[in-house]
């Protein structure tokens, strides 16, 4: 129970004390539970408790979010979807899913995702815009493959049949689906359940055929042996979007000699042996080596080291790399430079490449630097993209003695057969090269390298025949398009482009069987690919007619092809590699050219993923559209951060930090260390964080979000319970509200501003600040407290008491529909509550998301108004305190029983405006009398409780004196205002309240 609520009299019910703590505790409390005490001192009901209306609502304080969500669940999910769709005047607004992959369960950075995109649509609805959302499922792909080979344990799986994965690895999916609806659909999540997309559906995949097709036909799609990213743990290729980097990684860094021949060493001017020296951290791509690249413009130097005992040997080097090399040396050795060169100088030296086994060539490259290494660059074509590039505009070949598992081949020779490269085969290379007498120098070296996201093991770079989506000249274009996307936050505009414009192409061919396939047929004689525009629409309708891509697995290779190469005398085989997964969900716009209505930019409005698909899924879709309709697919993109412990560390399965969202909600066994807080509080966590940053989840943030929760129940329940009895009919016009309910009106309204702005930007937790200040300062700590005289004690009818509850009609219609995107069960529940006062011409209404997002009007926004209650905010500051010494000395008990009087320039502008609102300052500073006096009437040293201070007020400066003393009047019975001229007689307003009644 907190302090507030403790403090009330026993006899008051917890139903009407509930409804009195909505402010900071004050004289009223006491005197409205209307007690009254005998001559015996004991507690009697009031006479006039009767003639008192107390707030009365059935809202209740405490949420019971486990149970009571689920009744507003239905109305604001499942009903309202169809409904805003036919209903809603508005414009379509497309919110297009990013698919989760299914293979797994829900966790933590689920529920941000989701709730987020949620947090969109629900805002937009209440715009009268009718809101396109279908969810999607991304379910192709290596992790769901890994989870259908797991089922096969003890088998070989190089001999199992690709239909029997695939269904598996289907089925799989699929459970995995639908575990994940029911929990999104849990999570009050709204949008067209029934319908969503998955990229196994047929449909789906001839979408995917199509912009293929497309690409094909611009010359965007093309086969070369070259390499990639290979992954010897997935047997597959992988594209830049689907690698880690490991910082601690560790290789065997080794410095090699390469012997050059005689000749070369004569056109050095040197006689004897002479090698080239090399740095490598991948010894094992050393059987592969093809050449040595200088840069041409770079200074070398041919240095012998000397060193006693052993015979001079002399070195090729680059020359700021001497000092390095220097210090690799034994400390007896010394350094003698011979001759000095410049790379070009270098061009077409001999070398003998030991574990090639043949004579290779020193060449040029600009790529070469000096930053580290010996200057001399090792090349295999074979392993590295630049290697490559060099390679091909130099007629080297393009060799690779590695195979899927990441073993050497028979290629690299007998005794490198079979090893593992990253491992055995690197400590055998570094053992031939010792025997050899090449190695100058090896250590373990740190550094960052790339890791198969998927299984976590480092990858390698292998030359194997791959499809690659050539995107060196539509990135550009690409780019272009992204101008005139708003991107939230801004920051992640240079992440995108440094993800789009930094690659030059894009591997997009799999070596697994579960996912679409490359529509390709091989001429089982030549090799050559048969791939058309036509032979992919026959390809299309066949998978179209046999229930999808697994008809390639299912029918004979005679079913894809057209008549013309049935009977051109050749056979084909049909090609086994499937589409990286990225291509499957970057293609997943084109199914709005159905679902939505026809555009001629953007098909969608929002993309919303996290910010790691700046390299995944928001630069495919990207590059796809722009292929086929030279567009972003998106016009607005925005990005969340990741999800953190209490601690700020990443949320992990192998640390054990990670929250499921389903303890928080429905709690733990004991549910006193893990209390069931509800789908509200988590979905109030996530819109009242800066969800571009990384967000903390854990207990202590629970806590703190379940007292706000408390906070806003408790704020809303006081509305509710006042304007018990009160109807939207009884209403008081604008102009005839009082002076301090105008203001709280013109106070809404820029709240009203604030929160509009916020979700126009998907700033929702400025949204939710905005809320909370209003809550806390302008609503508890001021109004409600001013109000309550006039609630509680003042006739039923009486304009001044319905001057209040018009305020606090239409401040409640504006703070549940702000709210209701992000707490939808707790908005639906207050509205509920809420029909009675809203009367019967809500009829049809089912729903808060029904209603106008923004209900206030453009003519409460009155600034002058609103200037001079900031004055007399100030101005009843200095009484405060003056209130507060008296009561500190025991002069008085509760502000009720203090009189003010407030000395100030009565011709200033601060003067002539407390005149005016003299017995509205009496109201804020919750006492029983408030006279204005001009300065020159201050006596001094007359008063005690004297507080002064210099107030700014329309430009002007001016001295304000506050003195406060003990009311002269008497207390009256039904009030506790100190307005009475006669002991245990009414007041005048009460009297005459207490005679109406009569």
């Amino acid at each position: 129970m907190n302090q507030t609520l403790a403090a009330l009299p026993r006899s008051l019910s917890a139903r009407q004390a509930g409804c009195l703590t909505a402010g900071r505790t004050n004289p009223f409390m006491r005197a409205y539970a209307q007690q009254v005490t005998d001559s015996k001192g004991k507690k009697q009901p009031s006479p006039y408790a009767h003639t008192l209306k107390l707030p009365k609502t059935g809202f209740p304080l405490r949420a019971d979010a486990v149970n009571r969500e689920k009744q507003f669940r239905e109305r604001c999910t499942d009903q309202l979807y169809p409904w805003q769709l036919k209903n809603n005047p508005g414009p379509q607004f497309v919110l297009h899913d990013g698919p989760p992959y299914a293979n797994g369960d829900l966790h933590i950075g689920h529920f941000m995702n989701k709730v987020l995109k949620d947090i969109v649509s629900r805002y937009q609805v209440m715009q009268g815009k009718r809101v396109l959302y279908f969810p999607g499922w991304d379910l192709h792909g290596l992790p769901i493959e890994h989870k259908a080979l797991e089922a096969l344990k003890g088998r070989d799986q190089e001999s199992l049949d690709p239909m029997e994965i695939r269904t598996l690895a289907r089925r799989f999916g699929l459970k995995a689906v639908d575990k994940q609806k029911k929990g999104f659909r849990e999570w009050a999540v709204m949008g067209d359940w029934e319908n969503p997309y998955l990229t196994l559906h047929p449909e789906y995949e001839a979408n995917q055929l199509e912009i293929f097709k497309t690409m094909l036909a611009k010359g965007y799609i093309y086969r070369q042996n070259k390499p990639v990213y290979w992954s010897p743990s997935s047997r597959t290729a992988l594209a830049e979007a689907e690698l880690e980097y490991r910082d601690d990684h560790v290789s065997t860094s080794a410095y090699v000699k390469f012997p050059l021949n005689q000749e070369s060493a004569q056109r050095l001017g040197v006689s004897g042996d002479v090698s080239a020296l090399i740095w490598t951290t991948t010894p094992w791509t050393l059987p592969a080596n093809s050449a040595i690249y200088v840069h041409p413009e770079l200074d070398y130097v041919l240095i012998r080291i000397l060193c006693e005992n052993e015979p001079a040997s002399a070195l090729l080097v680059g020359k700021d790399r001497l000092e390095k090399i220097s210090s690799l040396l034994p400390p007896e050795s010394r350094v003698e430079v011979v001759r000095e060169f410049k790379g070009a100088d270098l061009d077409g030296l001999v070398y003998h490449s030991m574990l090639r086994g043949k004579d290779c060539k020193v060449m040029l490259a600009d790529y070469v630097s000096a930053e580290s290494g010996t200057g001399l660059v090792h090349s295999a074509p074979g392993h590295g993209k630049e290697d490559y590039e060099a390679g091909l505009a130099n007629g080297l070949d393009v060799y690779s003695p590695v195979d899927d598992h990441g073993r050497f081949t028979s290629d690299a020779g007998a005794v490198l057969q079979g090893l593992e490269v990253l491992s055995d085969g690197t400590s055998k290379v570094i053992e031939l090269l010792t025997e050899q007498g090449a190695l100058m120098f090896k250590e373990k070296f740190v550094h960052s390298y790339p890791y198969d996201w998927r299984t976590k093991q480092p990858i390698i770079q292998r030359a194997t025949p791959q499809w690659f989506a050539n995107i060196k000249d539509l990135k550009q274009t690409a780019w272009e398009s992204v101008k005139d996307v708003t991107i939230m936050p801004e920051s992640g505009r240079r992440r995108l482009e440094a993800f789009v414009t930094g690659r030059s192409e894009w591997c997009i061919s799999r070596q697994r069987v579960w996912g679409v396939p490359i529509p390709v047929l091989y001429n089982t004689r030549t090799g050559e690919p048969l791939m058309t525009v036509e032979t992919i629409d026959h390809i299309i309708s066949v998978f179209l007619a046999n229930g999808g891509s697994d008809a390639w697995w299912r029918l004979p290779v005679e079913d894809f092809l057209l008549p013309e190469y049935r009977r051109n005398g050749e056979t084909y085989v049909r090609g086994n590699d499937t589409m990286d997964v990225w291509f499957d969900s970057g293609s997943s716009w084109k199914l709005l050219e159905k679902r939505a209505e026809p555009r001629k930019g953007p098909y969608a409005d929002v993309y919303l993923e996290g910010s790691d698909q700046h390299r995944g899924w928001f630069q495919s879709s990207l590059l796809t559209s722009n292929a086929v309709r030279g567009v972003a697919p998106y016009k607005t993109l925005v990005t969340h951060g990741f999800t953190l412990d209490e601690q700020g560390r990443k949320m992990s399965k192998s640390i054990g930090n990670t929250v499921a969202p389903s303890l928080v909600i429905s709690g733990g066994k004991d549910k006193k260390k893990e209390p069931a807080y509800g789908v509200d509080l988590l979905r109030l966590l996530i819109g009242s964080t800066d969800y571009t940053q990384d967000v903390s989840f854990g207990p202590t943030v629970f806590s703190s979000f379940s007292d706000t929760i408390r906070k806003i129940r408790n704020t809303t329940r006081f509305m509710l319970g006042n304007l018990d009895g009160f109807t939207k009919d009884l209403a008081v016009p604008y102009e005839q509200l009082q002076p301090i309910d105008r203001y709280v009106l013109h106070e809404l309204y820029h709240f009203k501003q604030r929160a509009k702005s916020a979700f126009d930007k998907h700033e929702f937790f400025r949204a939710m600040q905005a809320l909370n200040n209003f809550t806390n300062t302008t609503l508890s700590a001021f109004y409600f407290d001013v109000c309550k005289d006039r609630l509680y004690a003042d006739g039923m009818t009486d304009l001044s008491r319905r001057s209040v509850q018009t305020v606090l009609y239409k401040v409640l219609v504006n703070y549940t529909t702000t709210l209701a995107p992000v707490t939808c069960h707790l908005a639906e529940e207050i509205w509920e509550f809420f029909e009675p006062v809203r009367g019967s011409s809500t009829s049809g209404e089912f729903s808060v998301f029904q209603q106008k997002w923004d209900q206030t009007d453009a003519a409460w926004d009155d600034a002058a108004l609103a200037e001079e209650w900031a004055g007399l905010k100030k101005v009843r500051s200095v009484a405060n305190r003056a209130i507060e010494s008296a009561r500190q000395d025991k002069v008085i008990g509760s502000s009720l029983e203090a009189e003010l009087d407030i000395y100030v320039a009565l011709d200033s502008r601060l003067g002539k405006l407390l005149v005016k609102y003299a017995d509205n300052l009496r109201q804020m500073s919750i006492t029983s009398q408030v006279r204005i006096h001009d300065a020159s009437q201050l006596a001094d040293g007359s008063a005690k409780f004297v507080e002064n201070d210099e107030v700014v007020f329309g430009g002007e400066a001016g001295k304000v004196t506050a003195v406060c003393q003990r009311s002269t009047l008497h207390k009256c019975p039904r009030c506790w205002n100190f307005h009475s001229t006669a002991p245990e007689a009414l007041c005048q307003r009460c009297d005459d309240v207490v005679g109406n009644i009569q």
